[in-house]
């Protein structure tokens, strides 16, 4: 498990070149690049974009390289043709103030245009210089993910083993709510009984009129309607697929995040069908468990 929380940074510097490159990332439900570079190395960002998809899976992630040339080398040229106009501009200038002063040669040179000044760019020489401090930083930036994700599934685990337990618990609670159900719908029909007359101790008339079939049919429909053993099948499935997926998926969040809103579907139900106090505290327990990996699944990558 990695956290969508990160940070890496290494420079490098020789006679000719300094590097350096940082990383950092936040939570983003979605992989979402942005690579900061000096505009003349834009044509390596789609190398450095690859790299960093097969660090990054979701994500915020910001990365900036700075490059500097200390030596680099350069070429300079005349624009005759500025030179020549401005020449031309300057005489008329002369010429209509009534001034003989003939232009320096400094005033030229920082005359816009007239010289051109260019720098031999070299993209794989650049790449050559950069490629190995990015990975540097890219590894760093990994490791601070793992150790991050490391404490996150730590804790995360922690919350499931107090759902886990819970489900146990309410488990050890079904005979009894069933029995409680069965309980109920008896308890009605013998009200139902007194208040038409019939003393409940009348057995034989009570099966004699066909109520003994309509109390078990009635509590058949209440068992069907009230009873939690379905909730807690899907919620032991739910939790031992979530374990398996923090176990086996390097990347899980998205899927875990999927199980936890169907985890909290079946402990709302639960809590809505159970009478018994014992049940409702530990339907309190798993919510609040709950809530706490769901907090911590928005730092997953």
């Amino acid at each position: 498990m990695k956290s969508m929380t990160g940070y890496g940074y290494h420079e490098a510097e020789d006679p000719d070149f300094s590097v350096s490159v940082e990383i950092k990332s936040y939570n983003s439900r979605f992989l979402e690049l942005l690579v900061n570079l000096p505009p003349y190395l834009s044509a390596l960002e789609l190398g450095i974009r690859g790299s960093l998809i097969r660090w990054c899976k979701r994500g915020k992630v910001e990365i900036t390289i700075r490059f500097k040339e200390h030596n680099a080398p350069f070429s300079i040229s005349v624009n005759r043709a500025a030179a020549e106009a401005y020449k031309d501009a300057l005489a008329v200038l002369g010429e209509l103030f009534h001034c003989d002063e003939q232009p320096n040669l400094g005033l030229v040179l920082g005359l816009e245009g007239v010289l051109g000044i260019e720098k031999k760019r070299d993209d794989t020489g650049y790449w050559k210089r950069i490629e190995p401090v990015l990975q540097t930083a890219a590894a760093q930036f990994d490791a601070a993910r793992d150790r991050e994700g490391k404490r996150t599934e730590e804790d995360i685990l922690s919350h499931l083993a107090t759902l886990e337990a819970s489900v146990k618990l309410i488990s050890s609670y079904v005979p009894a709510l069933e029995a409680s159900i069965q309980e109920t719908i008896r308890s009605r029909f013998m009200e139902l009984l007194r208040s038409s007359g019939v003393s409940p101790e009348d057995t034989g008339f009570i099966q004699g009129t066909g109520l003994d079939n309509r109390i078990l049919a009635e509590t058949a429909v209440l068992m069907m309607k009230y009873t939690i053993a379905e909730e807690l099948a899907r919620l032991n499935a739910h939790l031992g697929e979530f374990r398996t997926e923090v176990a086996q998926n390097p990347s899980p969040g998205k899927k875990l995040d999927f199980l936890c809103q169907e985890i909290n579907r079946e402990v709302n139900t639960i809590g809505s069908k159970s009478p018994i106090l014992e049940v409702s505290r530990a339907v309190v327990a798993m919510k609040d468990a709950l809530e706490n990996i769901r907090e911590q699944l928005r730092n997953v990558e």
